[in-house]
């Protein structure tokens, strides 16, 4: 009787197992139409924009490669972890299945809390906390039960995300008050609307599907990746180009773009003006 117990049992946790990495096991359901372009891939066209994450990722990391050896070579996990973000995002929308919700959900989760970590300001750093280190490892703390609580309402973790990222805008706009940079200040206004096309198309999506729909155009999630990666790209550098200032001044840090500083569209980038010295870093 109990080996036969053990055995049920065992071949349940199996099948609940092979259940959530199945496809169509997530409850979410972007409004693409499924299996439009392939047997094999549910949402094809949110699948394939996925791989803008690939674009932008390496070219960012080799752009802030400067700046991230001068302040904090740990910079460089956040773009690091943006490839990782295109490449669950790509798995999810291939099989909507559970595990690649999560997979993408949670990877979205630690990019912000890397970008917490290592670009908070210091001066907007609870009183009690006086060291970077161990602001790193407040936000460790909250993203670890973050991550678990997670997997207790999973439909809601795209809004909690969104919350942080409402968050992130409004301390870029409290650091950028004081700012009389023109390029910094046009980098903001960019970040800006880019995050804000790139969330009305994330809403729109998921709440107005069925008048997309009736246009027969159902492609607004897939055009959320290209926007939120672009935006990411110039809001990123915007939160470096202010870190820069206040931690390496010395380096005299500005802004440029690339491929090419004088064209209208690029990606944004931070150049070190001064000589660079060794700097005990927070």
């Amino acid at each position: 009787y109990t080996l036969r117990s053990v055995d049920l049992f065992s071949v349940y946790s199996s099948e609940k197992m092979a259940g959530v990495f199945s496809y169509e096991s997530s409850e979410i359901d972007w409004c693409e139409d499924n299996y439009k372009y392939s047997e094999h891939v549910v949402e094809y066209f949110n699948t394939m924009s996925s791989f803008f994450f690939f674009i932008i990722s390496p070219i960012m990391l080799y752009l802030l490669h400067p700046y991230a050896k001068e302040r904090n070579l740990a910079i460089h996990m956040v773009w690091t972890m943006m490839i990782f973000v295109g490449l669950f995002s790509a798995y999810f929308h291939m099989t909507l299945s559970f595990v690649g919700q999560m997979l993408d959900e949670l990877s979205i989760l630690w990019v912000l809390a890397l970008g917490y970590a290592v670009w908070f300001p210091r001066r907007l750093f609870p009183s009690f906390i006086k060291e970077r280190s161990t602001f790193s490892s407040l936000v460790l703390v909250v993203t670890v039960i973050t991550t678990v609580s997670s997997f207790v309402k999973p439909t809601a973790n795209a809004y909690v995300l969104n919350c942080f990222g409402l968050h992130m805008l409004y301390v870029l706009a409290v650091e950028m008050r004081c700012c009389t940079d023109r390029k910094a200040l046009r980098l903001a206004k960019v970040s800006v609307a880019l995050w804000v096309l790139a969330i009305s198309c994330w809403i729109s999506d998921r709440f107005g599907c069925s008048f997309w729909q009736r246009l027969n155009f159902c492609y607004l999630h897939g055009i959320w990746h290209i926007l939120i990666v672009t935006a990411v790209a110039y809001g990123s550098t915007l939160i470096a180009y202010l870190d820069a200032n206040y931690e390496i001044p010395y380096s005299l840090p500005g802004l440029q773009y690339w491929p090419c500083d004088k064209w209208a569209v690029g990606l944004p980038h931070i150049v070190l003006k001064g000589t660079t010295k060794t700097q005990k870093r927070c």
